[in-house]
C-alpha cells in the first residue's frame, strides 16, 4: 500500500538546546539547572554532563549541511534561556544572540525553515536560586525573555513554541527526577501552574508585536493510558491517574477547555496541592494558539498486578529498566483525542517522535547503525498519521526525535533516539540506516507498507 503525504507536509527533525549545544559556560553563558542536578552524585544514569554533549554550539554547520543532504525540510531547535539572559533577566548576552542569529541564517540559506522553542527545561540557575517555576514572579522573567526572543529573532523565525513537555517542570519539582531535584508535590502543582500562566502571557504579548505570518503554539507530550481490563477497578485506577492527574489532562483541558478538569480539581483538592490561582489566569492560559505540537512516543497498557510484581522485583534489588512493549497504533487513537475530547481544531504538527536504542556502554558503534527496529518504528507511526488525516485530523508536519544521539537528561548518554551516531569521545556523527531512510521517505513524499497489523484491543478495540 502506498502512504502519501500532502505535498507541503514539513518533514523534520528535532533538538534541544541542553542536549546538543554543549559549550555549557562559554561566550557568557550562565549555568542553568541542569548544569547543577548534572554535578549531583546520582542524578544522571552515567554520571555524565552537558558540558559538551554533542557540541552543536562550534558544529552546528556541519550538522546543518547533514541535514540539507537528506533534504530535511524544517529543524525544530530550542534557545537556552541562559545563554540569552545568563541571570534570566537583566543584562542580555549579545555572544548567545549571535550565536542564533548564526544558526538561524544558516539553516535559511540551507532551505529549512527554523522552528523554535522558547524553553525546552533549562531554566536559568540564578532564577532557581529566587524560587524558579514556583514563584509566582517567573511571569515577569519569562515574558522579558520571551520579548527579548521576539525582538531579536522576530524577523527571522515565523514558527515559535512557547513550552515543551510541561509535564518536566513537575518531574523535577514534584518527583526529584529531573532538575532542579526536588521533591515536593504541592510546589511541583504550583509551578505547573505558574508555567501554564507564562505561555497565555507569551501568547498575548507574541499578539501584540510579530507579524500576521507568524504562528505561535506549545508542545504537550501525551503518553495515553489504557486500563487492560475494563472490569478492574485498580486498572481503570491507573489509567486515571496516568491520563488525568498526572498526565495530559493536566494541561489539555486548562490550554483547550479551561479551567483543570473535575478529575484533577477533585484530587490536588483532597490531596492539599491545589496551587494558588488569580482571577483571570485560567482566561489567560486559554489564549488561543496557531497550532498545536504533539509529542508521542507510545501507548501505555496499565494492569494493577503486573505493576505490583514489578514493584516487588525492583525491591528486591533487581534491575528491571527494560523498554516497554511498542504501541505505535496508539498515534491513531490520541489524534483523534485531540479533535474530539479537547476540541483542537488548529492544525497539528507531530513534533517529536522516536525510538530508543539502549547503550550500556560496551556496544560498538556498528551495532547501533542498522537500525531497522527504529525503521519499522517511525513507518508504523506515520501509517497510523496518514490514516488520521484521511479521517479529516489537520496534520501538517512530522519531526524525529532526533536528529543525532544526545544527552538523554537522566539518563545520560545511554539512550540513543538519535538518525545519526554520535561519538561522544572524537564528536563525529556517523549515518544510520534510518537516516537513510527518512530522506527517501521526504524525497518521495511517502513510502510503500503494508497495512499495519491489528492493534491491541486496549488501544484501538480491535
Amino acid at each position: 500500500m502506498r502512504y502519501d503525504f500532502p505535498k507541503d507536509f514539513l518533514w523534520g527533525v528535532a533538538t534541544a538546546a541542553a542536549q546538543v549545544e554543549g559549550a555549557a559556560f562559554e561566550d557568557g553563558k550562565g549555568a542553568t539547572i541542569w548544569d547543577a542536578f548534572c554535578r549531583l552524585p546520582g542524578s544522571i544514569r552515567d554520571g555524565n554532563t552537558m558540558d559538551v554533549t554533542c557540541d552543536q554550539y562550534h558544529l552546528y554547520e556541519q550538522d546543518i549541511r547533514r541535514m540539507k543532504e537528506m533534504g530535511i525540510k524544517s529543524y525544530r531547535f530550542s534557545f537556552s534561556w541562559a545563554r540569552i539572559l545568563p541571570e534570566g533577566t537583566g543584562k542580555v548576552n549579545e555572544e548567545g544572540i549571535a550565536y542564533y542569529h548564526r544558526l538561524i541564517r544558516c539553516l535559511k540559506e540551507n532551505g529549512i525553515v527554523p522552528n523554535a522553542t522558547m524553553y525546552h527545561w533549562d531554566l536559568p540557575y540564578a532564577l532557581q536560586l529566587k524560587g524558579g517555576w514556583g514563584n509566582r514572579e517567573i511571569v515577569k522573567w519569562f515574558t522579558e525573555y520571551a520579548k527579548v526572543l521576539l525582538d531579536s529573532f522576530g524577523d527571522e523565525v515565523d514558527i515559535w513554541v512557547t513550552f515543551n513537555e510541561p509535564i518536566a517542570t513537575w518531574v523535577g519539582y514534584g518527583m526529584g527526577l529531573f532538575a532542579p531535584g526536588l521533591k515536593d508535590e504541592k510546589y511541583g502543582r504550583q509551578a505547573l501552574h505558574n508555567l501554564l500562566v507564562c505561555h497565555g502571557e507569551t501568547v498575548r504579548l507574541f499578539r501584540k508585536i510579530m507579524p500576521e505570518r507568524a504562528k505561535i503554539g506549545i508542545v504537550v507530550d501525551v503518553w495515553r493510558h489504557y486500563a487492560e481490563r475494563k472490569d478492574n477497578a485498580e486498572d481503570l485506577a491507573m489509567e486515571l491517574a496516568g491520563n488525568e492527574i498526572a498526565g495530559y489532562g493536566w494541561f489539555l483541558h486548562p490550554l483547550f477547555i479551561g479551567g483543570y478538569s473535575g478529575e484533577l480539581t477533585a484530587y490536588l483538592k483532597e490531596k492539599d496541592q491545589y496551587p494558588q490561582i488569580q482571577e483571570d489566569d485560567f482566561d489567560i492560559i486559554k489564549e488561543p494558539v496557531d497550532f498545536y505540537g504533539l509529542n508521542f512516543y507510545n501507548g501505555i497498557i496499565d494492569n494493577a498486578d503486573k505493576e505490583k510484581e514489578l514493584e516487588k522485583k525492583r525491591a528486591a534489588g533487581g534491575n528491571y529498566q527494560f523498554k516497554p512493549e511498542q504501541h505505535p497504533e496508539a498515534v491513531y487513537d490520541v489524534l483523534h483525542m485531540l479533535k474530539e475530547k479537547y476540541h483542537i481544531t488548529v492544525p497539528i504538527y507531530i513534533t517529536e517522535n522516536g525510538y530508543i536504542q539502549i547503550d550500556d556502554g560496551g556496544q560498538p558503534m556498528e551495532d547501533f547503525l542498522e537500525d531497522e527496529e527504529r525503521i519499522d518504528y517511525i513507518r508504523t507511526v506515520l501509517q497510523w498519521v496518514h490514516k488520521a488525516m484521511q479521517d479529516g485530523i489537520d496534520v501538517r508536519g512530522y519531526y524525529v526525535w532526533s536528529f543525532l544521539d544526545n544527552f538523554e537528561w537522566n539518563a545520560g548518554f545511554t539512550m540513543r533516539y538519535g538518525l545519526h551516531y554520535t561519538d561522544y569521545q572524537t564528536l563525529e556523527r556517523v549515518p544510520k540506516k534510518s537516516a537513510s531512510w527518512y530522506s527517501g521517505v521526504i524525497a518521495s513524499g511517502g513510502f510503500d507498507a503494508p497495512e499495519p497489523e491489528s492493534a491491541h484491543s486496549a488501544i484501538l478495540g480491535s
